[in-house]
């Protein structure tokens, strides 16, 4: 049984056994049950490890954690995402790794957080608002509106129009995760660009369902085709308005 009152080395030391476990259903399933308010701390640490598995582990955690804390204390989750926020802006002089994608996961989980906050989400890769010009953070960002894409369609939607520089970058982590994120969300006007990507044979990995999975630019571009193909925008699913960012 865990002992809820773990504070400090100890508490970080047993998240971060969670976060390695063999079984990470039952070590996400161990955190879920941790004080929310009091994981966030650790699991803030563990965004910037250099463990690629341990680290996309620990924002599955962490979306999964402050949906627990905002169903709640929405205004204590809020805090969170906040401190997100300020982690991606420059004045914090921090960098804010994982910060993008850990947004993405907690919206993914809980629906109140996903209609707070997709405004700012997408407002990361528009030119006239809170652009990241940093390549990795841009790369969180593009996973982080994919993740939403692929689960809240209907929040990500206005991110469509923001994903083509992304599909002309150099960059093919950049390319493919456009092409990734577009699948749900594209219109007509990305199609041109989705079919060049096709014959893109550079490789890169995707995390998704909890396994790292590596795709061809042109697979993920394939998919993106097949998805949009296969559906109707328009009256799929209720778009919100546009707004402002947060």
């Amino acid at each position: 049984m865990i002992n809820k009152k773990l504070g400090g080395r100890k508490l970080k030391k047993t998240v971060a056994e969670f976060l390695q476990a063999e079984d990470f259903a039952k070590g996400l399933s161990e955190i879920s049950r941790l004080p929310p308010r009091q994981v966030v701390n650790p699991l803030f640490s563990f965004l910037c490890s250099i463990d690629e598995r341990v680290k996309w582990r620990t924002i599955t955690a962490m979306g999964k954690v402050i949906s627990i804390l905002a169903g709640s204390d929405l205004e204590s989750a809020r805090v969170v995402m906040r401190r997100f926020i300020w982690q991606l802006n420059d004045e914090s002089g921090g960098i804010g790794w994982g910060c993008p994608e850990s947004m993405a996961e907690a919206m993914v989980q809980n629906e109140n957080l996903a209609e707070e906050f997709w405004r700012l989400l997408i407002s990361y890769i528009q030119p006239e608002c809170n652009y990241l010009e940093h390549p990795v953070l841009q790369r969180g960002v593009l996973w982080g509106i994919g993740r939403l894409a692929h689960s809240r369609p209907q929040y990500a939607h206005h991110a469509a129009a923001h994903l083509l520089p992304y599909m002309e970058s150099a960059d093919p982590i950049l390319r493919g995760l456009a092409a990734w994120a577009a699948g749900p969300i594209a219109g007509k006007e990305l199609f041109p660009r989705l079919e060049k990507l096709i014959s893109d044979q550079s490789l890169l990995t995707v995390y998704c369902d909890g396994q790292m999975v590596q795709h061809s630019v042109g697979q993920l571009a394939q998919a993106a085709l097949d998805s949009a193909n296969q559906r109707q925008i328009k009256g799929r699913y209720n778009i919100p308005k546009e707004g402002h960012p947060l």
